[in-house]
């Protein structure tokens, strides 16, 4: 016997095809196979975490921590060879006396004297014209940059410094001021500004160099203009760490070519 919709008594009607419940699957099999590969890739690791994954500058300052802390260790056996090398060995006081005095243009000696500290730092970000008819400044206006350092340290060095110190580094005749951005790299090391330069000597020949560096009037114009800061500090006593670092040079070599 056969039903008005054409199908025989006592079978059922055929489901029909529903879009819906075949999406449905399709959605968790692609959640399932999202997982796996998720799995697969973190091998039960923070993806997040990742040291591969870590910010430039935050590899920058690691590398630099662990920097100073291989300059502190090599401060301590540097001094335990120095006591060492000073014990009786058959020197005269004369040659004694001429040792003291190369450490000591070297600059892996302690210094003391007279000082003189010269302290920049990057404008207020939100810095504007100081004066009328100058124009607004633009980004690179308002932050110190590596020709800056240069010139206080060149004038330093022309006021007939005794020795420079640049933040917490003595400066040698193989030092390098250089910066990236406006962060500066120093032997190994990273600092941001306020950047502050010491060298000890004759503060009033010290000023008179820093004021004649023709740089540095250049700079003095931005300091007026855009509130860059410049502030100079005299000292009675100071006493400058000696360069504990290592004195090799490095430098590059050129590849063997193939035969």
């Amino acid at each position: 016997m056969s039903n008005s919709d054409g199908s025989s008594a006592g079978t059922r009607p055929r489901r029909r095809f529903r879009p819906v419940r075949l999406l449905t699957a399709g959605v968790f099999a692609l959640a399932g196979l999202i997982f796996v590969t998720s799995f697969n890739t973190s091998k039960g690791t923070n993806i997040r975490t990742d040291a591969s994954l870590l910010k430039l500058s935050d590899l920058i300052q690691e590398r630099s921590h662990d920097n100073a802390e291989l300059e502190a260790s090599t401060s301590t056996l540097r001094r335990r060879v120095d006591a060492l090398a000073d014990r009786d060995d058959g020197s005269t006081r004369a040659e004694d006396a001429e040792l003291a005095a190369l450490r000591t243009a070297a600059g892996t000696e302690q210094l003391t004297g007279r000082a003189l500290t010269v302290t920049l730092d990057d404008a207020p970000p939100d810095a504007t014209a100081r004066i009328p008819g100058v124009p607004e400044p633009a980004p690179n206006d308002l932050v110190i940059h590596q020709q800056d350092l240069q010139a206080v340290v060149n004038a330093l060095w022309q006021g007939g410094a005794q020795g420079v110190q640049v933040m917490d580094q003595r400066l040698i005749s193989t030092s390098a001021v250089r910066c990236v951005g406006n962060t500066l790299i120093l032997q190994g090391r990273v600092y941001s500004p306020p950047y502050k330069v010491t060298a000890v000597g004759d503060p009033g020949v010290l000023r008179k160099a820093l004021a004649a560096s023709t740089a540095l009037q250049n700079y003095q114009l931005y300091v007026d203009a855009y509130g860059l800061g410049w502030k100079v500090d005299e000292h009675r006593a100071l006493t400058l760490p000696g360069y504990s670092g290592t004195v090799d040079l490095h430098y590059a070599k050129p590849v063997a070519s193939a035969p």
